[in-house]
Formats: structure tokens, sequence, C-alpha cells
């Protein structure tokens, strides 16, 4: 999964009380399970320059959490220039016109503060977390750097911050055991020219060729205010906060509006199969599917899916390859819900002495039966309690509350749609996950990656293989 409720529970800093009714335990398989209420309030209105803003009150405790989301990620990007929008969730934190290099973060940190960003295919995204008394500083400080940061962003700025990113690169992915495993699946499952072939992080290549002209042209047509969503969480009051946007936002210039977000369909013709030789100690299979976006129908069971696969000891997959036969060191599923598309993986690691053929065949015989059968009804009701249990956890603090309503308003067009997000979910029977599984993982259609020790193809899974080229 990539950010739908579930993969918020290890967030942030204050814990915050949600306002909600206690939720029943999911039903009989096949049975609705009972409805539960969450409770976000929200005022939501735009600035004449088109900011979108969300406003979420809460005084349980004296913090507030700043999330701005720039609707623009890597599949914004064009082949050949690639890793601008990476590129600029680390230039956006050196300083703009009224804050000096180095003020960003000192100024958030005196106050008791804390500030991050992240990028991924389909936005970008920038947050503080506060004291409440403290929230005109973060205010203050993304306005400055929305409207002002090309005043000050210097062809030798951007050289520094290019030079970061390609270490990044070389430690995360080119330098790091397995590391180019999920720069490969992308590329196989994603026609050249679809938005998510290429990594976020981008390629070396495109990241030495893109001019500092390049770069400033990237910002202006993405990074401005009727591209973006500035959501706002916790201990204030609405009317005070709707006073201080105008105030430090108005002067931000917008801009022409970006084309729609839009890619044809991605689909997977046969099953494609690659062997990557590696520095590495054991083998590991990588299994996926290109599979419905998020929110779209499809979604909420591959999410569950996942779970009954691979979730705890007493999963179907870590229960039979780590457990009964000892043939592996750990396996994970997760569906990576994405805007344009998904991409649901099983990932396993082999036990030294045992080969990925051996994996792959367990795997199989796991996927066939829970297509031939749907899961009991004791797995569902497991796997839902793990995803409600995570969706309540994630939402008692003001940083995932805001930035949940950015992704609710950006994905579903709602920003209050997270009772119908947990409904979804929740109102599965166990024949849900059966036909999400016939449906949308089928043989003939997947992407197969085996990473192997250098020297030791032989242990790559079985079928016709396209050998890569060892590090």
């Amino acid at each position: 999964m990539r950010l739908s409720i579930a993969r918020w529970a290890t967030l942030f800093l204050a814990a915050l009380p949600l306002a909600a009714q206690p939720a029943a335990p999911p039903g009989p398989a096949g049975a609705a399970a009972a409805s539960a209420r969450v409770d976000i309030p929200y005022t939501q209105f735009s600035l004449p320059n088109g900011l979108n803003v969300i406003l979420h009150e809460d005084h349980t405790v004296p913090l507030v959490a700043v999330d701005v989301w720039y609707h623009v990620g890597s599949a914004r990007e064009l082949p050949g220039r690639t890793g601008l929008a990476h590129l600029f969730e680390h230039i956006l934190f050196e300083g703009s016109k009224h804050v000096k290099t180095g003020e960003f973060d000192t100024l958030l940190e005196a106050a008791g503060g804390d500030n991050n960003g992240s990028t991924n295919n389909d936005r970008t995204n920038y947050f503080e977390v506060l004291p409440s008394n403290s929230l005109e500083l973060a205010l203050f400080l993304e306005s400055d750097r929305m409207g002002y940061l090309l005043d000050v962003m210097s062809a030798g700025r951007v050289d520094q911050q290019r030079d970061v990113v390609k270490n990044e690169r070389r430690q995360r992915y080119e330098n790091q055991p397995y590391g180019l495993l999920p720069l490969k699946m992308e590329e196989l499952l994603f026609p050249a020219g679809h938005p998510y072939h290429w990594p976020v992080i981008g390629s070396m290549e495109d990241l030495t060729a893109a001019t500092h002209e390049d770069i400033a042209s990237f910002f202006k047509s993405y990074y401005r205010p009727n591209n973006a969503t500035l959501a706002v969480a916790g201990d204030f009051r609405t009317e005070d906060a709707r006073r201080a946007i105008e105030h430090w936002f108005s002067d931000v210039p917008g801009g022409k509006a970006p084309p729609p977000f839009t890619a044809a369909p991605a689909a997977l013709a046969s099953e494609q199969r690659l062997t990557l030789e590696d520095r590495v100690q054991l083998p590991r299979l990588a299994m996926a599917w290109v599979t419905p976006a998020e929110f779209h129908p499809g979604d909420d069971a591959l999410d569950i899916l996942a779970s009954v696969l691979a979730s705890g000891k007493n999963s179907r997959l870590y229960k039979r390859l780590v457990y009964d036969l000892r043939i592996a060191q750990d396996v994970s599923a997760s569906q990576d819900s994405r805007f344009l598309a998904s991409v649901f993986e099983i990932v396993v690691t082999a036990r030294e002495g045992h080969s990925l053929t051996e994996i792959e065949r367990v795997v199989q015989e796991e996927l066939d039966r829970i297509k031939g059968e749907p899961p009991s009804a004791r797995e569902l009701e497991r796997a839902l309690h793990q995803y409600e249990a995570s969706f309540y956890r994630a939402l008692e603090h003001a940083r995932a509350k805001a930035d949940l309503l950015n992704l609710y308003d950006f994905g579903a067009r709602r920003p209050d749609y997270a009772n119908e997000d947990l409904a979804r979910h929740l109102s599965l029977a166990p024949s849900d996950l059966q036909s999400a599984a016939r449906r949308e993982l089928p043989d003939s259609a997947r992407v197969i990656v085996s990473v192997v020790p250098i020297g030791k193809a032989s242990l790559a899974a079985g079928g016709p293989a396209q050998k890569g080229p060892p590090r």
C-alpha cells in the first residue's frame, strides 16, 4: 500500500484524540461491517490566486500541523528530464528571498517545531509540526518559498543540491543491496513514456543534463498556488488562521493551470521475467502486477488481501514460507496505491540453501488457493481489525490528519472521505478478496524479478528470463 489510511500509523508528533464513535468489530463473513463515524470537521476555501485551503480545528493539545501538497510528482516530468520534482524537495529547504540559507530549519527548531518533505509519483509534500502559537512562522516560511524561491535559486545552489540527490541515488539504489530491484520493476511494469516508468529520484543522466533554465521552468509550471493545497490541522481558531493565510499567501501570484493529470491505461500483455545478479548474500524474489488506481474498485480489496497474505505470523505466506517450510527469511505483500495505476507486489527473501524456484512454487500455490477458495471469515476478520486499528492510530495525529485531508481532497475530490474510505474496507466480504485476486493478479500478466548473488543465476526463479548485468 502506498498511502491509504493504514499507512499512517507510524507518524508523527503529538497525539490528538479522534472524535469518533467506537467502532464495532467486523461482522460475519459476507456481511457488511458495522458503520463507524469519523468526524474530522473542516473549513475549505480558495484564495484569489487559486490556493486551495483546508482547515481542521482541534484544541486538544497546543500543536498545529501545516501540510502543503504541490500537485506535482515524478509523473509530471518528461523522459530525459526526470528527477526534478525530487530535486525541488531538496532545493525548497535551502532558503528563499526573505529566508537565508539554513534559516528554515533554525527558525523552526527555535520555535520547538519539526519539518520535512516527501516526493512520490503523484505529489510533492512539505510539512511543519510546531506549537500553535508559532503557526504564522510556518505560514511565512511556506509562502516565501512558494512565491520567492526563484529570486535566490542560483546555478550554484542548484548544482549543490543536484550533487546531493545523485549521492542519495547512489546510497539508496546503486550501492544498496537489492537497490536496483525497485528501479527495474517500475521499468518493466510501465511502458516507456508512461509517467510511472521512471523512478521518482530520476536517472543520473537526466539529473546531469537538466539545465538551470529547465529546473526554473519546472518550478514556474508547477509550484504555484493554483497547483497547491494547504491543509492546517490542530489548535487554532479558524477565523484567525484564515486571516493569517490570506496575509501571507495573497501576494503569491498564480500561474497558468497545468494540463490534466492523465495517462493512457497501463496494462501488461504477458508475463515478464528478469534476473539481476547483485552483491547480496541471499536471493530475493519479487512478483508484481499493475492494479486499480487509488480509490477505484478493487483497490480496497487488494489492501486487505495483502494483509491476509503477508501481515503477521499467521498470514498465509509467512506461515508457510518462514514458519512451516523455513525456506524464506522474510516475506511482504503490499498494494502500492497511486492515482493513475497501482502496483500489487509480493517480495520474499530466501533462506540460505534455497532457490527462488522453491519460493515461487509456494507463492503460486497460495495465490491459486485464494483464487480457488475465498479466505476464511477469521482471516478476513483479523485483516480488517489490523486495518481498522491502523486507521484510528493514524488519525490521532494532527500531521496525519492534515495529510489525509490533502489526500482525500486530491484523490477523491472530498476532504471528508475518511468515512467512505473506512467503510469501503470494512464492508468487504471474503468473496471480494477472491474476486480481486482472480481479476487483478493473473499469471499471464505480471512481472517476476529474481535478485541473486553474483555468479549464481541458477538460484533464480524458473521460466524464461532476461538476465540483467551484474553490478
